[in-house]
């Protein structure tokens, strides 16, 4: 009987910071959501060239609009200033440019929301003892990890004010993505972590490591996909699974740029290769491991946990491969920047609970 009361108590003492750390999870999965639509707005900022169009970094004054027709008529002669509007845009109405300085506003807004909504509960639950110790402190990490981002997107931006650029420039756009990315799979990552793990990994002597190889894999891939994005090189080589009549392009076609290694960056066919091997890469890793857990743990929460990772994997490439036929459509292009965001979120997820 008393160690009946003793387990009534311990139970009594923990109910509340269970739901407490409930209701943290379900705020960071809230987080981890706006992350991806803040994502698939900057996606759309950019394959619809809007990203230029506010010139100034104002983050307290810019929150609010041009209202009436003499500040519209004034941000848009900003505008007028930079090489994107001389050198493609060059004869855009008023109307035009709002259309464009929308996309870019609102990507600016949402970035502001996702401040207010982490900061402000993040306050409330560090006050009312929700969270503390370490993980307060990787709570803290990510909030800094989002200023950071902030600070980078106008960097990036700003790449693509210079005299003869039309756009930002490939890796600035590429690290702003990746920032993005790290803080979605962070937010995921602990949100995951303040449930108990499943222990199948260590029950059926399965690599526990496969899961996070595929996790990196995944974050690789999207670095790749940034270049692609920032370089336009989805434009161009336009077949599968060949690539100009072949299946690796000579040596000559992706090595053309001196130094060597800028190719990496500047030489559209490389980047686009790179993407595509590291794709194979990645449906091929995520098939053994599925493979693999259903072979030994047939029923378990790994196994399907797998099996919907290979999945993913395989539409995700689909998708591209449809994106790049048809030389990257709006609706594909955002389509497939966001299903990242999807893969990315529950690789995070299974490496965690499978850690």
């Amino acid at each position: 009987m008393a160690v009946a009361a003793s387990t009534d108590g311990i139970a009594l003492t923990r109910r509340p910071q269970t739901q407490s750390l409930s209701v943290v999870r379900i705020w960071l999965y809230v987080l981890a959501a706006l992350v991806v639509v803040m994502v698939a707005v900057g996606g759309a900022t950019r394959l619809t060239g809007s990203g230029l169009s506010i010139t100034e970094w104002r983050p307290v004054t810019g929150v609010v609009p041009p209202l009436t027709e003499q500040a519209w008529l004034t941000e848009f002669e900003k505008y007028r200033q930079i090489p994107q509007y001389e050198l493609v845009n060059k004869g855009m109405t008023l109307s035009e440019f709002k259309f464009i300085y929308a996309w870019e506003w609102g990507h600016r807004q949402l970035g502001r929301l996702i401040g207010i909504v982490f900061f402000l509960p993040l306050l409330w639950f560090w006050v009312r003892g929700a969270i503390n110790g370490r993980l307060a402190l990787t709570l803290l990490g990510i909030g800094t990890l989002g200023g950071l981002q902030g600070a980078v997107g106008w960097i990036m931006v700003a790449s693509g004010l210079e005299p003869g650029m039309t756009a930002v420039a490939p890796i600035k756009l590429t690290l702003h993505l990746m920032i993005a990315s790290i803080i979605l799979c962070s937010l995921i990552w602990v949100a995951a972590g303040l449930k108990e793990r499943d222990a199948t990994v260590r029950e059926v002597g399965l690599q526990a490591n496969m899961p996070c190889i595929l996790l990196g894999l995944i974050l690789v891939q999207i670095m790749l996909g940034g270049l692609v994005a920032g370089s336009k090189a989805g434009l161009t080589y336009n077949t599968w699974p060949l690539m100009d009549g072949a299946f690796i392009p000579s040596a000559q076609a992706l090595f053309v740029v001196s130094p060597w290694i800028e190719n990496f960056v500047d030489n559209v066919a490389l980047v686009q290769f790179n993407h595509r091997m590291a794709a194979y890469a990645i449906v091929a890793v995520a098939l053994y491991h599925a493979w693999n857990a259903r072979r030994r743990a047939p029923q378990s929460k790994l196994a399907r946990r797998a099996t919907a990772m290979a999945g993913l994997s395989l539409a995700q490439m689909t998708l591209g491969i449809i994106t790049l036929i048809l030389a990257v459509p709006l609706w594909a292009g955002l389509a497939h920047q966001i299903f990242a965001m999807v893969v990315l979120a529950m690789a995070a997820v299974h490496a965690r609970v499978s850690a």
